[in-house]
Protein backbone atom coordinates (compact mmCIF):
# COMPACT_ATOMS: atom_id res chain seq x y z
CA UNK A 1 0.00 0.00 0.00
CA UNK A 2 1.16 3.43 -0.63
CA UNK A 3 0.95 5.68 2.37
CA UNK A 4 -0.43 9.16 2.52
CA UNK A 5 2.81 11.48 2.20
CA UNK A 6 0.77 14.62 4.30
CA UNK A 7 1.07 12.35 7.73
CA UNK A 8 4.83 11.58 7.46
CA UNK A 9 5.32 14.93 9.67
CA UNK A 10 3.35 13.49 12.14
CA UNK A 11 5.31 10.18 13.46
CA UNK A 12 8.31 8.70 13.05
CA UNK A 13 9.93 5.01 12.39
CA UNK A 14 12.70 3.56 14.52
CA UNK A 15 13.01 -0.24 14.62
CA UNK A 16 10.37 -1.34 12.88
CA UNK A 17 7.77 0.90 14.87
CA UNK A 18 6.23 3.74 14.87
CA UNK A 19 6.97 6.76 17.55
CA UNK A 20 5.15 10.20 17.76
CA UNK A 21 6.65 12.60 19.39
CA UNK A 22 5.09 15.34 21.54
CA UNK A 23 5.65 17.81 19.14
CA UNK A 24 4.22 15.81 16.17
CA UNK A 25 1.42 14.50 17.86
CA UNK A 26 0.61 18.07 19.86
CA UNK A 27 0.69 19.67 15.68
CA UNK A 28 -1.20 16.81 14.42
CA UNK A 29 -4.26 17.81 17.02
CA UNK A 30 -3.98 21.84 16.32
CA UNK A 31 -3.54 21.87 12.56
CA UNK A 32 -5.04 18.78 11.05
CA UNK A 33 -7.72 18.28 13.84
CA UNK A 34 -8.78 21.78 14.84
CA UNK A 35 -8.22 19.53 18.53
CA UNK A 36 -7.06 22.36 21.28
CA UNK A 37 -7.35 19.60 24.19
CA UNK A 38 -4.37 20.79 26.80
CA UNK A 39 -4.04 16.75 26.90
CA UNK A 40 -2.63 17.23 23.56
CA UNK A 41 -0.03 20.24 24.62
CA UNK A 42 3.28 19.53 24.62
CA UNK A 43 4.21 20.96 27.86
CA UNK A 44 1.13 18.93 29.50
CA UNK A 45 2.43 16.08 32.62
CA UNK A 46 -0.45 14.12 30.78
CA UNK A 47 0.34 14.59 27.33
CA UNK A 48 -1.11 11.70 24.96
CA UNK A 49 -0.87 11.26 21.30
CA UNK A 50 -4.52 12.37 20.18
CA UNK A 51 -6.99 9.57 19.22
CA UNK A 52 -8.01 10.53 15.85
CA UNK A 53 -3.92 10.76 14.80
CA UNK A 54 -4.03 6.94 15.57
CA UNK A 55 -6.76 6.26 13.82
CA UNK A 56 -5.51 7.71 10.87
CA UNK A 57 -1.78 5.93 11.10
CA UNK A 58 -4.00 2.69 11.37
CA UNK A 59 -6.45 3.77 7.83
CA UNK A 60 -2.68 5.14 6.52
CA UNK A 61 -1.32 1.49 7.46
CA UNK A 62 -4.13 -0.75 6.54
CA UNK A 63 -6.52 1.26 4.08
CA UNK A 64 -10.37 1.71 4.86
CA UNK A 65 -12.70 -1.16 5.09
CA UNK A 66 -16.40 -1.09 4.57
CA UNK A 67 -16.99 -0.96 7.89
CA UNK A 68 -14.11 -0.03 10.70
CA UNK A 69 -14.30 0.32 15.15
CA UNK A 70 -12.18 1.43 16.90
CA UNK A 71 -11.52 0.73 20.80
CA UNK A 72 -9.33 3.14 22.67
CA UNK A 73 -7.83 0.88 25.60
CA UNK A 74 -5.21 2.92 26.67
CA UNK A 75 -3.63 6.20 26.39
CA UNK A 76 -0.84 6.81 24.68
CA UNK A 77 2.32 9.05 25.82
CA UNK A 78 4.63 10.83 23.45
CA UNK A 79 7.76 8.87 22.06
CA UNK A 80 6.12 5.49 22.95
CA UNK A 81 7.27 2.97 20.48
CA UNK A 82 3.96 1.75 18.67
CA UNK A 83 4.04 -1.87 16.94
CA UNK A 84 1.24 -2.41 13.85
CA UNK A 85 1.19 -5.84 12.93
CA UNK A 86 1.88 -7.26 9.53
CA UNK A 87 -1.17 -8.65 7.45
CA UNK A 88 -3.69 -8.80 10.50
CA UNK A 89 -7.53 -10.20 10.49
CA UNK A 90 -10.67 -8.83 10.89
CA UNK A 91 -9.68 -8.18 14.52
CA UNK A 92 -6.65 -6.87 15.96
CA UNK A 93 -4.40 -4.32 18.19
CA UNK A 94 -2.26 -1.85 18.54
CA UNK A 95 0.06 -2.28 21.05
CA UNK A 96 2.85 -0.56 23.15
CA UNK A 97 6.61 -1.99 22.51
CA UNK A 98 5.82 -3.63 26.16
CA UNK A 99 2.62 -5.24 24.34
CA UNK A 100 0.14 -3.36 26.30
CA UNK A 101 -2.80 -2.76 23.80
CA UNK A 102 -3.31 0.96 23.00
CA UNK A 103 -6.10 0.81 20.35
CA UNK A 104 -8.12 -2.46 19.23
CA UNK A 105 -9.63 -2.54 15.88
CA UNK A 106 -12.47 -4.62 14.11
CA UNK A 107 -13.02 -4.22 10.14
CA UNK A 108 -14.34 -6.26 7.54
CA UNK A 109 -15.56 -5.46 3.70
CA UNK A 110 -14.15 -4.23 0.54
CA UNK A 111 -10.75 -2.25 1.53
CA UNK A 112 -10.14 0.80 -0.14
CA UNK A 113 -6.21 1.89 -0.14
CA UNK A 114 -6.10 4.38 -2.78
CA UNK A 115 -3.54 7.03 -0.93
CA UNK A 116 -5.78 10.06 -2.03
CA UNK A 117 -8.96 8.30 -1.14
CA UNK A 118 -7.86 7.27 2.50
CA UNK A 119 -6.38 11.33 2.80
CA UNK A 120 -9.83 12.64 1.99
CA UNK A 121 -11.15 10.07 4.64
CA UNK A 122 -8.53 10.95 6.87
CA UNK A 123 -9.25 14.74 7.05
CA UNK A 124 -13.13 14.96 6.88
CA UNK A 125 -13.03 12.21 10.09
CA UNK A 126 -10.61 14.53 12.10
CA UNK A 127 -11.39 17.71 11.04
CA UNK A 128 -14.97 16.57 12.60
CA UNK A 129 -13.27 16.99 16.26
CA UNK A 130 -12.50 20.69 16.02
CA UNK A 131 -16.26 20.78 16.33
CA UNK A 132 -16.51 19.21 19.43
CA UNK A 133 -15.74 21.88 21.70
CA UNK A 134 -17.73 24.37 21.77
CA UNK A 135 -19.90 24.16 19.49
CA UNK A 136 -21.60 20.43 20.62
CA UNK A 137 -20.43 19.67 23.67
CA UNK A 138 -20.84 23.09 25.43
CA UNK A 139 -24.96 22.99 24.52
CA UNK A 140 -25.07 19.16 26.08
CA UNK A 141 -23.43 19.80 29.49
CA UNK A 142 -25.85 22.73 29.64
CA UNK A 143 -28.43 20.81 29.07
CA UNK A 144 -27.70 18.23 31.82
CA UNK A 145 -26.45 20.75 34.59
CA UNK A 146 -22.49 19.76 34.10
CA UNK A 147 -19.11 20.79 33.21
CA UNK A 148 -15.50 19.51 32.72
CA UNK A 149 -13.47 21.22 35.25
CA UNK A 150 -12.21 24.36 33.78
CA UNK A 151 -8.39 24.40 34.96
CA UNK A 152 -8.05 20.26 34.10
CA UNK A 153 -10.67 19.74 31.21
CA UNK A 154 -10.32 15.83 30.25
CA UNK A 155 -12.28 14.92 27.64
CA UNK A 156 -11.34 11.35 25.77
CA UNK A 157 -12.31 9.14 23.28
CA UNK A 158 -14.00 5.99 23.86
CA UNK A 159 -14.28 4.39 20.67
CA UNK A 160 -15.49 5.39 16.93
CA UNK A 161 -16.33 3.74 13.97
CA UNK A 162 -17.37 4.45 9.99
CA UNK A 163 -18.90 2.88 7.84
CA UNK A 164 -18.86 3.14 4.12
CA UNK A 165 -21.95 2.34 1.95
CA UNK A 166 -19.88 2.80 -1.18
CA UNK A 167 -16.61 2.15 -2.24
CA UNK A 168 -14.82 5.26 -1.61
CA UNK A 169 -14.04 7.65 -4.96
CA UNK A 170 -10.37 9.23 -4.54
CA UNK A 171 -11.65 11.95 -7.38
CA UNK A 172 -14.85 13.32 -4.68
CA UNK A 173 -12.53 15.90 -2.58
CA UNK A 174 -12.55 16.42 1.14
CA UNK A 175 -16.31 15.36 2.32
CA UNK A 176 -17.96 17.75 4.42
CA UNK A 177 -18.64 16.28 7.79
CA UNK A 178 -22.75 16.71 9.05
CA UNK A 179 -23.50 16.26 12.78
CA UNK A 180 -26.71 14.25 13.11
CA UNK A 181 -27.38 13.44 16.56
CA UNK A 182 -25.37 14.13 19.99
CA UNK A 183 -26.52 12.24 23.18
CA UNK A 184 -24.99 12.91 26.63
CA UNK A 185 -25.36 10.60 29.80
CA UNK A 186 -24.07 11.42 33.27
CA UNK A 187 -23.28 8.99 35.87
CA UNK A 188 -21.79 10.74 38.39
CA UNK A 189 -18.88 13.00 37.90
CA UNK A 190 -18.32 10.96 34.82
CA UNK A 191 -20.31 11.62 31.16
CA UNK A 192 -20.62 10.15 28.14
CA UNK A 193 -21.26 11.81 24.67
CA UNK A 194 -22.31 9.98 20.95
CA UNK A 195 -21.93 11.71 18.33
CA UNK A 196 -23.40 10.68 15.15
CA UNK A 197 -22.82 12.42 11.49
CA UNK A 198 -22.12 11.49 8.43
CA UNK A 199 -19.35 12.91 5.44
CA UNK A 200 -21.12 14.36 2.17
CA UNK A 201 -19.98 14.98 -1.01
CA UNK A 202 -22.20 17.39 -2.81
CA UNK A 203 -25.52 15.47 -2.32
CA UNK A 204 -24.07 12.32 -1.57
CA UNK A 205 -23.62 10.67 1.69
CA UNK A 206 -20.04 9.19 1.36
CA UNK A 207 -20.04 7.78 5.10
CA UNK A 208 -21.78 7.10 8.19
CA UNK A 209 -19.70 7.15 11.43
CA UNK A 210 -20.00 7.65 15.36
CA UNK A 211 -17.69 9.39 17.94
CA UNK A 212 -18.06 8.50 21.34
CA UNK A 213 -16.25 10.61 24.05
CA UNK A 214 -15.44 10.31 28.24
CA UNK A 215 -16.21 13.23 29.89
CA UNK A 216 -13.89 13.36 33.66
CA UNK A 217 -14.18 15.16 36.60
CA UNK A 218 -17.63 16.75 35.90
CA UNK A 219 -19.36 19.06 38.73
CA UNK A 220 -22.21 21.32 38.24
CA UNK A 221 -22.97 23.81 35.26
CA UNK A 222 -21.48 27.22 35.81
CA UNK A 223 -22.32 29.78 33.27
CA UNK A 224 -19.42 31.92 34.03
CA UNK A 225 -16.76 29.35 34.68
CA UNK A 226 -17.84 27.98 30.82
CA UNK A 227 -17.63 31.22 29.33
CA UNK A 228 -14.20 31.69 30.68
CA UNK A 229 -13.34 28.56 29.29
CA UNK A 230 -14.76 29.02 25.72
CA UNK A 231 -13.00 32.51 26.04
CA UNK A 232 -9.61 30.95 26.78
CA UNK A 233 -10.05 28.08 24.29
CA UNK A 234 -10.50 30.85 21.26
CA UNK A 235 -7.41 32.61 22.97
CA UNK A 236 -5.35 28.91 22.40
CA UNK A 237 -6.71 29.03 18.47
CA UNK A 238 -6.16 32.46 17.60
CA UNK A 239 -2.78 32.30 19.44
CA UNK A 240 -2.05 29.14 17.52
CA UNK A 241 -3.55 30.55 14.47
CA UNK A 242 -1.01 33.35 14.42
CA UNK A 243 2.08 31.68 15.23
CA UNK A 244 1.00 29.09 12.29
CA UNK A 245 0.00 31.13 9.44
CA UNK A 246 -0.17 28.01 7.17
CA UNK A 247 -1.73 25.68 9.94
CA UNK A 248 -5.55 26.59 8.26
CA UNK A 249 -3.62 25.49 4.75
CA UNK A 250 -2.93 22.42 5.92
CA UNK A 251 -6.33 21.76 7.47
CA UNK A 252 -7.62 22.47 3.97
Amino acid sequence: MTHCSFLEEFYRRQDGQLVVTPEQGSRFAKTLAGDFNPIHNVDSRRFCVPGDLLFALVLDTYGASANMHFRFTGMVGGNVPLVFPEAPGGEFAITDDSGKSVIEVERSGAVVDDPVAIESLIRSYVGFSGQNFPHVLVPLMEEHGVMVNPKRPLVMYERMGFRLPEPLAATAGVPEPRLKDAVMTVNGKRGEVRLDYELVTGQAVVAEGSKHLVLSGLRPFDAAEVERLVTEFEAWKAAYAAENPASARARG
